[in-house]
């Protein structure tokens, strides 16, 4: 079987979405030995892919297909005639915004979410057209869907009439060995070292996207709870740029805390563990996720964590939590205070959050997404074992 994963929307590896199609990608490695597996990825995206390299036929995409209406067409025109070309059997598309509408091959899609059925300006008038309607049309198209989450099933239901019982929900899964507690001490070292940070403080780990991630609300709580407590904690934002990223700024401009809010830019790979280990609390206020796995990622390395319940985030982080109101910023303000002044109630989230995360396993995922895969042809095996 030869299958041929398209990687053009993983943004230099700077989304959620680039984290679960390198996280999918290593964990599909060990197939490698019994089905022929090309990464499609954009030139400037290869050195991502160095670790598949010759395991997996890794197949430069020219950069002047990056820019999005070009990545349409080259999805839509350019790339069914390569599939034909190559003789490939399944063709997987990471995100609903390139499915392909026709090809000789079996079409399979990952939806992450339907973000723009709930989040109002998520994005420009054209993109949110295409996400609302265009979309709904190519996921009918699809030979199978997986769905991040339930609650990303039961939208793809909703609004593209797909039913669940015809999609495949397999959760994310997080990399054990690098997301686990660790050495503490150095982790707060090496913080300190690389951005000057010291504890106590609050994180958010998510690109800078206004109004989808609740930036402003936050900064807005943060100077709430500063006010009324005269909390030496600091908040710290790290992610890049990304839509309305000027708004959030200017939010933090305006804060009367200004000198207590840090924008960290974007955080490798290696070293987003030990700042996860070595802030005090993650708070996570986003008005919507279709899985959102910055909150699993901070739990797997012992942070204790505050988010909302919308979209996924619910079914996501359980009971390991504590859970506010993403709209309410006096309630936002009044967990912030309470997770900052009972050392109690904060640690008490550390043990719920690591046993939360042991739930999420790459290895297991592949596994299943392998079978989604092999369900046109019979007589083919069972990825288990």
């Amino acid at each position: 079987m030869k299958i041929a994963i398209s990687t053009s929307v993983i943004q230099r590896g700077k989304t959620g979405v680039a984290q679960y199609v390198l996280a999918l990608t290593k964990a599909l490695l060990p197939y490698a030995d019994v089905v022929k597996f090309h990464i499609l990825a954009l030139a400037q995206d290869l050195p991502l892919f160095e670790f598949a390299r010759g395991r997996m036929e890794i197949v430069p995409v020219d950069e002047q297909w990056r820019p999005a209406v070009r990545n349409i067409w080259w999805h839509q025109q350019v790339l069914p005639r390569w599939l034909d070309k190559q003789q490939i059997d399944v063709l997987h598309v990471p995100s609903y915004r390139r499915m392909v509408h026709t090809a000789h091959c079996h079409l399979v899609s990952t939806i992450h979410d339907l973000a723009p059925f709930h989040v109002k300006k998520k994005y420009d008038l054209a993109r949110m057209i295409y996400g609302r309607v265009i979309v709904k049309h190519l996921a009918r198209r699809q030979n199978g869907i997986i769905a991040v989450s339930t609650s990303t099933a039961q939208d793809i239901e909703h609004y593209f009439g797909v039913p669940v019982q015809k999609q495949n929900v397999i959760l994310n899964g997080i990399d054990h060995a690098r997301f686990n507690p660790g050495d503490r001490p150095a982790a707060c070292d090496q913080v300190a070292q690389r951005w000057q940070l010291q504890e106590p403080f609050f994180l958010y780990v998510s690109r800078l996207e206004h109004p989808a991630k609740n930036h402003t609300r936050l900064i807005e709580a943060f100077d709430q709870f500063k006010t009324s407590s005269g909390s030496p904690w600091q908040l710290v934002l790290a992610g890049s740029d990304w839509h309305g990223a000027e708004h959030i700024h200017a939010a933090a401009r305006d804060s009367r805390h200004a000198k207590d809010i840090r924008f960290l830019g974007f955080v490798e790979d290696a070293v987003l563990p030990d700042l996860y280990r070595a802030a005090s609390t993650m708070v996570y206020p986003s008005l919507f996720e279709g899985f959102g796995l910055p909150p699993i990622e901070a739990m797997a390395c012992g942070c204790p964590v505050i988010t909302s319940n919308c979209g996924s985030l619910g079914e996501v982080v359980g009971n390991a939590a504590r859970i506010i109101n993403p709209e309410d910023v006096g309630d936002m303000a009044k967990a912030l205070q309470e997770v900052a002044s009972h050392r109690e109630k904060r640690e008490a989230l550390i043990p719920a959050g690591l046993q939360n995360a042991r739930r999420f396993n790459w290895d297991d995922n592949a596994r299943r997404v392998m079978e989604v895969y092999e369900k046109p042809f019979t007589g083919s095996r069972s990825w288990g074992g």
